[in-house]
């Protein structure tokens, strides 16, 4: 049985590392599947892809579409035409999609308009705001998707309220089976906290990309305003830019915001496996991220969100997260306020991607 993986932005290559590692040891005991890796690149730095495969062990793509930045139009565009002609080429058993973004979209559509049948594995998952590019991805996913693999029965309830409820799954979060997995690799092998001069506890982490605040320079610059307020000389702020977050800091003038204060360090994209040591090791982490909401609640770290809604609620429902939007002064409260909650259930035994592996391994038709 072939499977056909798409992925692209960088919370893809983690939850791929995972469930692929899972195909791996199936295959094994088993035999039976093949995995054909399509690296649609869409982050085409550095460290937000290459990296992966070098720390990460994911296998190497046999496609590269090198498609980069672009409108979102274009760049589904361009993933559309090319993921089909390998579909087509490569007549696989399933198409395989993570998570939410454009990548994630493209793949599912070529696959459907193909009769290939869809696997779309954080499937449910929503914020009831369509303004969000990611939203609507998710939500034509899902309803193009034979099997529909939720990190959280609040995904299930969501699904079951637009009707779909044929191939609905809960087998919790693949980003916890990679939590556990990298930590150990990252506390062997990351020396960033040396590198950065800090000691557990004493430095806060920030990021931003979301296209919601990005795009608004309103919303950006209250942020900003937010995150400089909190930092300190005994409590600095470390801020790696995305790539585009940082373009748009240039063009519309808003790095001086950071630069008034000091304890602000803008650093580049940080290497998965330093990001967890960092992520582990912060005292408070302030994100529009999901994958980094969920990564402070598996790190047991407060959690500060930079947007109006949020798509993994448990994390607000036990304490664990706050919800700010772009406010500045709403930033600062909740990072005072900010406190440990309690123990969430949702998210799996840290087995998700073998759950994905055994119900792929079925075939289409037990879906």
């Amino acid at each position: 049985m072939k499977i056909v993986t798409v992925v692209g932005a960088r919370p893809q290559f983690v939850k791929a590392a995972t469930v692929s590692a899972a195909i791996v040891q199936h295959t094994r005991k088993s035999g039976g599947l093949e995995e054909v890796l399509v690296h649609t690149g869409q982050h085409y730095d550095q460290n937000m892809s290459q990296v992966f495969f070098d720390q990460l062990e994911v296998p190497r793509p046999k496609y590269n579409l090198a498609v980069g930045s672009g409108s979102h139009g274009a760049m589904t565009g361009k993933m559309l035409g090319a993921i089909e002609q390998i579909l087509i080429d490569e007549k696989p058993d399933w198409l395989l999609v993570y998570g939410d973004t454009n990548s994630t979209l493209a793949g599912a559509l070529a696959a459907a308009k193909l009769h290939v049948p869809v696997c779309h594995v954080e499937a449910g998952l929503r914020s009831f705001d369509k303004h969000m590019p990611e939203e609507v991805n998710r939500i034509l996913t899902d309803h193009v998707s034979e099997l529909l693999l939720c990190p959280t029965h609040t995904a299930i309830k969501n699904l079951a309220t637009e009707g779909v409820t044929r191939g609905v799954h809960h087998v919790g979060d693949v980003m916890y089976d990679a939590a556990l997995i990298f930590a150990k690799v990252a506390a062997q092998s990351s020396n960033v906290m040396a590198e950065q001069g800090l000691s557990p506890k004493s430095f806060m982490l920030a990021t931003v990309h979301r296209a919601e605040n990005t795009d608004d320079p309103a919303r950006l610059e209250g942020i900003l305003k937010g995150l400089s307020s909190l930092a300190s000389a005994a409590c600095p702020l470390l801020l790696p830019l995305h790539p585009r977050t940082r373009a748009t800091l240039k063009a519309r003038g808003l790095e001086a915001v950071l630069a008034k204060n000091p304890a602000v360090r803008v650093l580049e994209p940080v290497p998965f496996l330093d990001m967890i040591v960092l992520e582990q090791q912060a005292k408070l982490i302030l994100t529009d991220s999901g994958g980094v909401q969920k990564e402070a609640y598996f790190h047991r770290v407060p959690c500060v969100t930079l947007r109006d809604e949020t798509e993994w609620v448990e994390t607000i429902e036990a304490g664990w997260n706050q919800l700010v939007g772009a406010d500045a002064e709403r930033i600062e409260k909740a990072a005072a306020e900010a406190r440990p909650g309690r123990t969430i259930d949702e998210y799996g035994d840290g087995n998700a991607a073998g759950k994905v592996v055994e119900l792929l391994a079925k075939g289409p038709a037990s879906a």
